[in-house]
């Protein structure tokens, strides 16, 4: 039998923890030539060296090196790069994972070369236009031929917009095949040590959705909730680039390096922040898939948005959806750290078999 020649596309730090598994089930399954093509969208080159070596993923065959732009900048430039690389490669098939620009931009040079698309994490909507996230999911589920959905809402969207449910299948998460696969190794970090904390003793935040911390009055409410948090425990706080370069820009940076019990760390290797995620009294993100991740660990999540692409995380999840407003958060974290926790439990096949049972699906159809 031929194998089939499949190019998974990557472009953010996301990406990453999706394809790994992905590339690694393709690799073992024997149906599938795999080669990753990463576009480069998102760039740092210490912290994606960091991510590709932590989820033991060979180098990427292709690397586009797109870099940063406007929207419109930066799908036009991997749409024409990526393009090349179709006539190049003749791929049997493209897959791409989650809502970046390059999952949109890829999967329309794709289809419109006549190569079968596979979108990971199919069907997930937040109903809010606003975020682009959400137009490129839309728009790549729309000409997908094969959609793979990692919870039930994805199911009824997929249904309600209309597409056929011969092209649908329910196969699970494959962020969580990452975090079960390198969960053993991640406790081995030395990361609470090196931060001289234990489990428990610290809330975790990642904040870097431009609602949140594009505006004045956003990172007003920010420093109000991290002042009231850290007066009830340390606060661990991996800061996005984006976040700190608008707190600088507001003059807002000294106020923040002032507030007592707040650590700021560059942005953490995968394994380091899963490490710290996992003994973790509580979350607080807008983050996308750290709502599934904590939600397998069991840990308190507080998400800082008014909705919610993943709403299993919150149906059945640990996780809490919360205005950007500092009284109604840091209540809810006052009552969480004295005990008052969501129970959550574990999504269907959310269980770290996803990316096999998406190799299977692909191998026959």
């Amino acid at each position: 039998m031929t194998s089939k020649k499949v190019l998974n596309v990557v472009g953010a730090r996301p990406n990453f923890m999706k394809v790994a598994p992905l590339h690694r089930a393709f690799c073992a399954h024997g149906a599938f030539q795999s080669m990753i093509v990463h576009t480069g969208q998102h760039y740092d080159e210490k912290m994606s060296d960091v991510f590709f070596r932590q989820l033991e993923m060979p180098q990427p065959d292709v690397y586009l090196g797109i870099g940063s732009g406007t929207h419109a900048q930066q799908t036009g430039k991997i749409m024409m790069a990526f393009e090349e690389v179709v006539f190049q490669e003749k791929p049997d098939l493209v897959l791409v994972v989650g809502d970046v620009n390059s999952t949109m931009a890829c999967s329309v040079v794709a289809t419109k070369c006549h190569i079968p698309v596979a979108h990971v994490e199919a069907g997930l909507r937040s109903r809010d236009r606003s975020m682009p996230e959400e137009i490129n999911r839309i728009l790549t589920d729309s000409i997908s031929d094969f959609l793979l959905v990692t919870e039930q809402s994805g199911l009824k969207n997929l249904k309600a917009e209309g597409i056929s449910d011969e092209k649908v299948f329910f196969t699970g998460n494959v962020m969580i095949d990452s975090l079960v696969h390198f969960r053993e190794k991640a406790a081995q970090s030395s990361i609470l040590q090196d931060l001289k904390t234990t489990p428990q003793d610290y809330v975790l935040m990642t904040m870097h959705r431009p609602v949140n911390v594009d505006t004045k009055d956003g990172l007003l409410r920010l420093l109000e909730i991290l002042e009231h948090v850290t007066s009830l425990k340390r606060v661990v706080f991996p800061i996005h680039p984006r976040t700190m370069n608008r707190f600088e820009s507001f003059q807002w940076s000294e106020r923040l390096r002032q507030i007592p019990q707040l650590t700021l760390l560059e942005p953490l290797g995968y394994l380091e922040f899963l490490c710290l995620m996992d003994n973790a009294a509580l979350m607080i993100t807008d983050s996308g898939g750290v709502q599934e991740e904590t939600t397998y660990l069991q840990v308190p999540c507080l998400t800082l948005r008014e909705s919610t692409e993943r709403p299993i995380t919150v149906d059945l999840g640990t996780n809490e959806l919360m205005p950007l407003d500092a009284k109604t958060v840091n209540q809810r974290v006052t009552e969480i750290l004295n005990g008052n926790r969501k129970q959550g439990a574990i999504p269907p096949l959310w269980d770290g078999n996803a990316a096999i049972r998406i190799a299977d699906v692909l191998a026959n159809v």
